[in-house]
């Protein structure tokens, strides 16, 4: 490696704009590769290791899972992917944005709803907070010694 390629763990951090911690947690469960170590112990990374967590920090921001990166590092890795495998997954990532996307519009809408029942004046309910507390896990989702919380109240309706 040339002088210019090695990366103190810091300087890899700020590069690729990774958490120290987050690296070391790449590492651990085999995202990442073990960096060699200098005579001192600590760890030295070269470009290829920027490169690839570069990409893994972009996989994710673009909302891939851990498990579905480790799948797409390990066709890369061992040379031996198709781009059928890549479109396989690409595809079911993009059945999954479009499932999300969906989720939204229909969250967009209730909370729409809910806000338009506010009147914005000082009230000693509020439908969107109510509606908030009504909604939270239904009662079969519930853990038998959980109560849902209390409907929010002025004082003197307590």
């Amino acid at each position: 490696m040339k002088a210019e390629e090695r990366f103190s763990i810091g300087e890899l951090s700020k590069q690729s704009d990774v958490n120290i911690e987050t690296i070391r947690y790449y590492e651990k469960i085999g995202v990442m590769p073990a960096p060699g170590r200098s005579a001192g112990g600590y760890r030295i990374y070269g470009a290829d290791h920027l490169k690839r967590l570069s990409f893994v920090r972009r996989s994710r921001q673009l909302g891939f899972s851990l498990d579905e990166i480790r799948g797409l590092l390990r066709l890369v890795d061992g040379h031996a992917y198709t781009c059928a495998e890549v479109q396989a997954l690409t595809l079911n990532h993009v059945a999954e944005i479009r499932r999300k996307i969906a989720d939204l519009k229909r969250l967009e809408r209730v909370m729409a709803e809910m806000a338009a029942q506010c009147s914005g004046e000082r009230a000693p309910e509020c439908a969107v907070i109510n509606a908030l507390f009504d909604a939270w896990p239904p009662s079969n989702e519930r853990h038998a010694n959980q109560s849902p919380p209390k409907r929010l109240r002025s004082a003197t309706s307590a």
